[in-house]
């Protein structure tokens, strides 16, 4: 069954999905960046064609969403799949992203928007203010790229605008199937926020919990912004890829001391505050 790693873009999502990569499909727990490829994408063009789905047709991808988790979970029906998101929950088209018979539920990581507009801007080599536009936009949809070198970025995402996103999650809540993870507390306190972590992913398989600590110290070890910045400049990342160009970016360029709110243009920092006001304070970002 499917536990959804669901976020806006540059949020965090793959801070996520290495430390859980690195604790679920490795043997010491040292990150690397074969390892987060353990955790797809949905959707992902070569999961669809796998299914038979015509991956030219993307009225044909979004209608097959459901059949197609249908067929990942009698696949893995004993198992737990991790599965990365940045698709809003919600119809398209009259077509149901997933259903509660396909998900386990989610971990959905949020991150204060005035630090995702910096990273969206160099991530799709955008202005900050066409990125802060773009964060505000509903309906927005994220790849599409027909000539990208990577595949996932050839599907469309209906991400939605950043509240849009952020709020279509929160449906799993009524059935206690959602954890909210913030980006800061995991940076911010890493061991205790990853351990309440895999204390739901536990709870939502219906399994035990015992805690490898051998593989824990050496997942905070290997997956700080430090490390991780170093592994790409030493390895390479598949995913420092501009889907606009296919040219490479740097991929960990800001780090958490360096991508502050307080960075922004003023213009810029007031617009997101003024927008997304009901749901920063909620979060405690305002």
């Amino acid at each position: 069954m499917i536990i959804w790693l669901a976020s806006y873009p540059k949020s965090g999502n793959t801070l996520l999905r290495s430390m859980l990569s690195a604790y679920f499909f490795t043997e010491d727990g040292k990150f690397n960046f074969d390892t987060i490829k353990k955790i797809n994408q949905f959707p992902d063009l070569k999961l669809f064609e796998n299914y038979g789905v015509n991956i030219s047709d993307q009225i044909e991808i979004v209608k097959n969403y459901i059949n197609v988790q249908n067929k990942i979970n009698k696949k893995d029906k004993n198992s737990v799949r991790f599965i990365k998101t940045h698709s809003g929950l919600s119809d398209i088209n009259g077509h149901q992203f997933t259903n509660l018979k396909n998900s386990l539920g989610v971990i959905y990581m949020v991150r204060d928007p005035r630090s995702v507009v910096k990273s969206y801007a160099n991530h799709n080599q955008m202005t900050l203010e066409r990125a802060s536009n773009r964060m505000l936009e509903y309906g927005a949809t994220l790849g599409g790229i027909k000539n990208s070198t990577n595949d996932v970025d050839k599907v469309i995402t209906h991400m939605n605008s950043w509240s849009l996103n952020y709020e279509s999650w929160k449906v799993f809540k009524k059935f206690d199937r959602y954890l909210l993870i913030k980006y800061e507390d995991l940076i911010n306190n890493k061991e205790k926020v990853f351990l309440s972590i895999l204390k739901f992913v536990h709870k939502l398989a219906k399994t035990k919990i015992s805690i490898d600590e051998k593989k824990l110290k050496n997942i905070l070890k290997t997956t700080t912004f430090e490390y991780m910045q170093n592994l790409e400049k030493n390895k390479g990342f598949q995913e420092s890829v501009n889907i606009q160009n296919n040219k490479k970016i740097v991929f960990f360029k800001y780090g958490p001391k360096v991508n502050t709110p307080e960075t922004l243009p003023a213009t810029i920092k007031e617009k997101l505050e003024v927008s997304l006001k009901r749901e920063m304070e909620e979060l405690g970002y305002l």
